[in-house]
C-alpha cells in the first residue's frame, strides 16, 4: 500500500499546530519569569502555581486521557478472552483515583507548597531513603512513555513505517516539552484534548453504521464472530477482577504527574475542583473506545480488504483502534480519528517527560547533589532529564507492543510500591524511616515473588487460586496485588512504631538513630511552639493540657536544657 499523501499532510499540520502552541507557552513562561517572584525551576515545573482552573482542568484531563487510556480500553474489549468488564480504565479513574485525589490528596500536598510528590518524603525520611523510593517513580514514567508511543501506530492509517512513526511522537513531543516546560504542556493539552474529545465522538457513528459489522448489541452477549465483547467475570476470576480494579483505582495517585497539576493550581480549593471535574471528562472520553472496541469484536474482518486472520490472531489487538478506523470508516474520517490518537500520544507523554525531569532535578540534583544550583543550571539539567527519558521510553517501544503490558506494569509499580509510602509518609505521623525502610523492602520482594505474566515471570509465592490461565501460563487470581499493599502499609506502620519505641526508651542509643527521628519529632514539636507563640505578650495561645500531650509526644527524646525552661518560663506568663 502506498503512502497515505493526505493522512500525512494532516498530521504534518497537526504536529506544526502542536508546535505552535509549545512555543507561544514557552515566550509566555518567559514573560511569567520576568515578571513573578517565582524562581526559574518553579516557573518550568509549577507553571508558577498560577495554572487557571480550566486550563488545569484541560491539561490533568489530557494526562490520564493518553494513548494508553484510549488504545487499552479499546484493546481490552475487543480481546475475546477479556472484553468491556475487564476495561476497567475509566471507572476507577473517575471512581476512585482523581475523586480520592481531590478529597484527600490535593488539599494537604498543595497547602505544603511543596515541589513534587517526593518533598514529603525527603523531609520526613531524608535523602538517602528518598532517592531509593525515587526510582520506581521514575520506572513507571519510563514506561508511561513507551506505552504512550506505542499507542501512536500512526503506521496503521499511513502507511509510514512503525519506527518513523514513534520517533515522529517522540521527538515532536520531546521539542515542545523542552521548549516552555509545564506552560507548553497545560497549553497543548488544551487543543490536544479538544482534537481527542471532538475526533472519537466523530468516528463512532461512521463505525456503527459500517457494512462489515453487525450491530453491537447482538454480540454484547451472544457469540458470533468472536466472544461476546462485553466479556465475564466467572466466580473464581472474582479476586482477579478486584484486584485490577483497585490497582487502576489507586496506583495512578502515586504518579508525580497528577501532583504536578495539583501543585500548579493557584489554590487548594482549585486543585481539588480540578480533580472532580477532570474525573467527569475522562469518563466521557472513555466511551469511544469500549464502542470501537466493541464494532471491532463484532466485524467480520474477511469482508474488509483486512482480511483473515483476525487482528487478533495476528497478534495486533493493541492496535485495534487504528485498524478499526482504517478498514472500518471513510478515509477522510480515519485521518481524523488517527490524529485524536496521535494527540492523546503527546498529552500523555509530555507529562512524564515533565514528570521525570521535576524528580531529578529537584529532589535530586537541587536537594541532594547541588543545592546551591542556579537557576540555569537547573534548568539544564531539567533539558537533559526530558531528552534522556524521552529516548530511554523510544527505545523500549521497540521491545514489546503491547500497550496493556507497559500499562499494567507501569501502574503495579506505582500501586504495590509506592501507593502505600505515599499514603503513611502524608497521614501518619508515626511514620519514620525504619518503617518505610522495611514496607519497600517487602513491597518489592513480595512483588517480584508474586510473578507477573506480561513479562513472562513466574509466581514464587502461589496465593491461594493460583493456576494455569486460558493460555496456560500460571497466574495469580488471589488480589495479591492489594495484599502487597496492605501488608507493605501495615509494615511501615508497625516498624516506625517499634522503632519509635526502642529509641524513645533508651533501648538503643541515639548514635544508631540513622533516620534521626527524635530530632524530627524534636523539630516538629519546636514548629508547633513558635506557630502558637505571641511574641508580643511573650506567652503561649494553648493552655497546659496541650503542653502535656506534646511532651508526651516528645518523651524519650534527647532535649536540650533550655527546651523545658522556655515552655514553663512561656506557661507561667
Amino acid at each position: 500500500m502506498a503512502v497515505n499523501v493526505l493522512g500525512v499532510v494532516a498530521m504534518v499540520a497537526f504536529y506544526l499546530l502542536i508546535l505552535g502552541t509549545g512555543i507561544w507557552a514557552s515566550k509566555r513562561a518567559k514573560m511569567e519569569e520576568r515578571n513573578s517572584i517565582a524562581d526559574c525551576m518553579e516557573i518550568t515545573l509549577l507553571a508558577g502555581r498560577n495554572i487557571n482552573l480550566v486550563v488545569g482542568i484541560f491539561t490533568l484531563t489530557a494526562t490520564w486521557v493518553g494513548g494508553g487510556f484510549i488504545l487499552g480500553i479499546a484493546e481490552a474489549t475487543y480481546n475475546p478472552t477479556l472484553g468491556a468488564v475487564w476495561a476497567l480504565m475509566p471507572v476507577p479513574y473517575v471512581l476512585f483515583s482523581l475523586s480520592a485525589g481531590g478529597f484527600f490528596f490535593a488539599k494537604p500536598m498543595r497547602e505544603n507548597q511543596y515541589v513534587t510528590m517526593m518533598d514529603p518524603f525527603q523531609q520526613t525520611y531524608g535523602n538517602v531513603l528518598s532517592t531509593v523510593l525515587i526510582l520506581p517513580t521514575l520506572v513507571a514514567d519510563v514506561l508511561w512513555v513507551a506505552r504512550t508511543l506505542i499507542s501512536g501506530t500512526l503506521s496503521v492509517i499511513l502507511d509510514v513505517s512503525y519506527g518513523g512513526s514513534i520517533i515522529i511522537s517522540s521527538v515532536v513531543a520531546i521539542v515542545y516539552t523542552l521548549m516552555g516546560g509545564l506552560y507548553s504542556v497545560a497549553y497543548t493539552d488544551v487543543i490536544q484534548l479538544v482534537l481527542v474529545f471532538v475526533s472519537l465522538w466523530l468516528c463512532v457513528p461512521f463505525l456503527l453504521t459500517n457494512p462489515h459489522s453487525v450491530n453491537i448489541s447482538l454480540t454484547a452477549y451472544n457469540q458470533i464472530y468472536q466472544a461476546p465483547w462485553v466479556g465475564t467475570v466467572e466466580l473464581d476470576e472474582a479476586g482477579k477482577w478486584f484486584d485490577n480494579f483497585m490497582l487502576l483505582a489507586l496506583g495512578g495517585l502515586a504518579y508525580q504527574a497528577f501532583y504536578q497539576r495539583i501543585l500548579s493550581a493557584a489554590s487548594s480549593t482549585q486543585a481539588q475542583v480540578t480533580c472532580f471535574a477532570s474525573s467527569f471528562f475522562c469518563l466521557v472520553l472513555g466511551i469511544p473506545s469500549v464502542l470501537i472496541g466493541a464494532v471491532a469484536a463484532s466485524t467480520d474482518w474477511n469482508s474488509t480488504s483486512y482480511g483473515l486472520p483476525t487482528p487478533y490472531e495476528r497478534n495486533q489487538a493493541g492496535a485495534i483502534l487504528p485498524i478499526a478506523l482504517q478498514y472500518l470508516t471513510p478515509t477522510a474520517v480515519s485521518i481524523l480519528g488517527i490524529g485524536a490518537v496521535a494527540a492523546a500520544v503527546m498529552s500523555s507523554m509530555d507529562s512524564a517527560l515533565l514528570s521525570s525531569a521535576s524528580l531529578i532535578s529537584s529532589n535530586i540534583y537541587k536537594n541532594i547533589v547541588r543545592k546551591q544550583a542556579s537557576d540555569r543550571e537547573i534548568q539544564w539539567v531539567i533539558w537533559i532529564s526530558v531528552v534522556v527519558v524521552g529516548l530511554i521510553g523510544t527505545a523500549l517501544t521497540f521491545k514489546e507492543s503491547s500497550v496493556l503490558v507497559f500499562w499494567m506494569v507501569g501502574v503495579d509499580m506505582s500501586y504495590t510500591i509506592m501507593f502505600p509510602q505515599l499514603v503513611c509518609v502524608l497521614f501518619f505521623n508515626v511514620s519514620n524511616g525504619y518503617g518505610a525502610t522495611i514496607g519497600y523492602m517487602m513491597g518489592v520482594i513480595m512483588r517480584l515473588l508474586s510473578g507477573e505474566p506480561l513479562v513472562n515471570l513466574p509466581p514464587a509465592i502461589q496465593f491461594p487460586g493460583c493456576r494455569l490461565n486460558k493460555e496456560g501460563i500460571l497466574t495469580q487470581f488471589f488480589p495479591f496485588r492489594t495484599t502487597i499493599v496492605v501488608i507493605s502499609l501495615l509494615s511501615i506502620l508497625l516498624f516506625s512504631w517499634l522503632a519509635s519505641i526502642v529509641f524513645d526508651n533508651g533501648l538503643l542509643s541515639e548514635k544508631w538513630d540513622v533516620f534521626n527521628i527524635t530530632a524530627s519529632r524534636f523539630h516538629f514539636a519546636v514548629l508547633v511552639l513558635l506557630l502558637m507563640y505571641d511574641f508580643s505578650s511573650s506567652t503561649f495561645t494553648c493552655n497546659r493540657a496541650f503542653f502535656f500531650m506534646l511532651n508526651q509526644y516528645l518523651a524519650g527524646a534527647n532535649l536540650p536544657p533550655w527546651y523545658a525552661s522556655f515552655c514553663v518560663n512561656g506557661l507561667e506568663r
